[in-house]
């Protein structure tokens, strides 16, 4: 079996997300270093008590979405099979280096703060995400171009996350209804991520990636994947510029999804958190083996799931 580990951006954050991993005793390290990024307050405290504003706010959605992927890999170590192939999804393709191993943990943390402050320091008021489904990519392209907004990730299945100011996004959910989308979402982020409105975030994350230390190649064998253009990271250079460009460049994430499949993939886990990813595999690849971590109940569970699968 292959296994392919899906690393979750931002919008899946809730009062539960640190259920399996927040116990894991190999975690216990990443926790303590995000309350001090999270100005004292434990992860694990913050989700539960704090308002679903604050849980998706963009520096705390980050940062909670970052550790969830660390502390999952952390957890799964010692069954995580040699030559995983990973993929995050936003924010999520930073937590993959951690994963697999190019980026220290600690590190990848403090990565995913200063993305997040480039990217607010970038963002104009107003500035957010639409989730649009079932329009073309020519016509979400006319849409955007008519209205100012851009396509900052392409889905599987005619599925669009449209970045741009609120008053573009509104024009694109109005044309968009009345051109009979079948679902279409104001999504609970207020930047731009991924168009050329963060350019500016693109080019300061590059400067802060230039002097963080990477192994590469991953010494777990890992394969990790290029949000961008879903291409497998072949230098630490150029993964790093594409790192930085994917703040700024559209997400293309069905691409990401296809290589997994290409390069052999016949499981999928998504470390959340949330389920978009793993039902993003599924309605694609119905017939594989895919489930997220918020489908369980314990680490165990998940490793009785994979040692099932791993010995197919």
């Amino acid at each position: 079996m292959t296994l392919a580990i899906l690393c979750s951006g931002q919008g899946g954050q809730h009062r539960d997300m640190f259920a399996l991993t927040g116990d894991a005793p190999e975690a216990t390290h990443l926790f303590a270093h995000a309350a001090t990024l999270l100005g004292g307050w434990d992860p694990r405290d913050f989700v539960r008590s704090e308002s679903d504003e604050a849980l998706h706010r963009n520096r705390s959605g980050q940062i909670l979405c970052t550790l969830q992927a660390l502390a999952a890999a952390a957890g799964l170590r010692d069954i995580i099979p040699h030559g995983a192939i990973i993929a995050g999804y936003s924010v999520g393709e930073v937590a993959a280096w951690g994963v697999g191993d190019l980026f220290e943990p600690v590190l990848t943390l403090d990565l995913a703060v200063r993305r997040a402050e480039a990217m607010d320091a970038a963002t104009c008021a107003g500035d957010g995400l639409i989730f649009v489904r079932g329009l073309s990519h020519d016509d979400m392209t006319r849409l955007c171009e008519r209205h100012g907004a851009a396509i900052a990730i392409v889905n599987p299945g005619d599925a669009f996350v449209i970045g741009g100011g609120r008053e573009a996004l509104n024009g694109i959910a109005g044309e968009a209804r009345a051109m009979r989308a079948t679902r279409i979402v104001d999504l609970p982020v207020r930047v731009a991520s991924h168009t050329g409105r963060l350019a500016e975030a693109s080019i300061v994350f590059r400067e802060v990636l230039r002097t963080a230390p990477v192994a590469f190649p991953s010494a777990a064998g890992a394969r990790i994947l290029s949000g961008i253009d879903g291409g497998s990271v072949v230098s630490a250079e150029t993964g790093h510029d594409k790192l930085a460009a994917q703040i700024s460049q559209t997400v293309q994430w069905g691409n990401c999804l296809q290589s997994c499949l290409e390069a052999g993939a016949t499981a999928f886990l998504e470390f959340g958190p949330g389920h978009a990813l793993s039902r993003m595999v599924a309605s694609i690849e119905p017939g594989l083996p895919v489930r997220a971590l918020d489908d369980f109940r314990s680490l165990q569970g998940v490793r009785n799931w994979l040692a099932r699968h791993l010995s197919d």
